[in-house]
């Protein structure tokens, strides 16, 4: 009997997926009972043939790719929207559940038709981890993320899913929580479903990319703006608008020819940034790579953070600082 579907949004990471649906293959409850709904996120031959090669796959998996690139909230409409079990479990294919991940979900579940549910997230850390590592880490103390979360179908149905206007992986999760929230859906954590989450590997200077995430905090704030402030009150912190407007006035002072107030903004932004960087290096890595990415990052967030914060409010029509 198929009791839960499992839903994986993923792109070109065969490699990651491939340990997920390893991890998924040791569960306790009986592979007859679930089934696995793979959805890339436009088209994927990589994927495809790695699942076309792998002779030992589980039984009920299916793989659907979005006929173009949509975003991981589309991804896993396309994945619920063809689910064949009334209880519908979200995780990445970055993560690996452990083995009473869906047994604790169908516990929880108690026969209810409007129910969600959302588990606990381990990540793994070494003793000093990388800024990036440090900030993944973060997941263990979300209120709802879609790495491990689980919703019955007819609450999906209620709420209308995802919101595919969230194109990139951020602020979706959070639209959803807050979707469940409003309908009044009953909301409970369980802490025997859990998956561990571990860090994946990250360019250097990934933080600087990652800020354009921000212009969807606009999208999110314009739709809730009281459950945004309560829970969430994501904005470029203050500081972040003395340190461009610093170094705005030491290059106009340049300009002008006022030695003296360009000194004193330079001599501000320079201490503003230092100060950014050994917050950000407090328990994280001092390798020389690691420091030096923390400098010239701290340098430049702040840009581009409010660059993306900006465009966002223009982009969905919206104000907050």
């Amino acid at each position: 009997m198929l009791r839960v579907s499992v839903v994986i949004p993923t792109y070109r990471r065969p490699d990651l997926l491939f340990k997920c649906i390893g991890a998924l293959r040791e569960q306790t409850l009986p592979l007859a009972n679930f089934e696995i709904i793979v959805v890339s996120d436009g088209p994927d031959p990589v994927t495809e043939q790695a699942l076309s090669d792998w002779t030992d796959l589980p039984v009920n998996l299916r793989f659907s790719p979005l006929p173009k690139k949509a975003g991981p909230a589309a991804a896993r409409n396309h994945g619920w929207q063809q689910a064949r079990a009334e209880l519908i479990a979200f995780t990445d294919d970055d993560t690996l559940p452990t083995p009473d991940w869906l047994i604790g979900y169908l516990e929880a579940l108690q026969g209810e038709t409007l129910a969600a549910f959302t588990g606990k997230v381990i990540v793994p850390l070494p003793p000093y981890p990388t800024d990036f590592a440090q900030n993944t880490a973060g997941l263990e103390t979300a209120d709802f993320v879609t790495a491990n979360c689980a919703c019955t179908k007819a609450a999906l149905q209620r709420i209308s899913g995802f919101d595919e206007r969230f194109t990139m992986a951020w602020r979706e999760d959070s639209d959803l929580h807050f979707k469940i929230l409003e309908a009044n859906i009953p909301l409970r954590k369980v802490e025997k479903a859990a998956i561990i989450h571990p860090v994946r590997e990250a360019r250097w200077g990934v933080s600087i990319g990652e800020q354009r995430k921000t212009l969807f905090n606009a999208l999110l704030y314009r739709k809730y703006p009281v459950l945004y402030e309560q829970q969430i009150q994501a904005k470029p912190p203050f500081t972040y608008y003395i340190m461009v407007v610093s170094l705005l006035v030491a290059f106009g002072s340049l300009i002008m020819m006022n030695t003296t107030i360009a000194l004193i903004a330079l001599a501000a932004w320079l201490l503003l940034v230092l100060q950014f960087t050994l917050r950000r290096l407090a328990n994280t890595s001092h390798t020389a790579s690691h420091v030096c990415e923390m400098i010239y990052t701290s340098a430049i967030i702040p840009f581009t953070s409010i660059y993306w914060h900006f465009y966002g409010l223009i982009k969905y029509k919206v104000w907050f600082v």
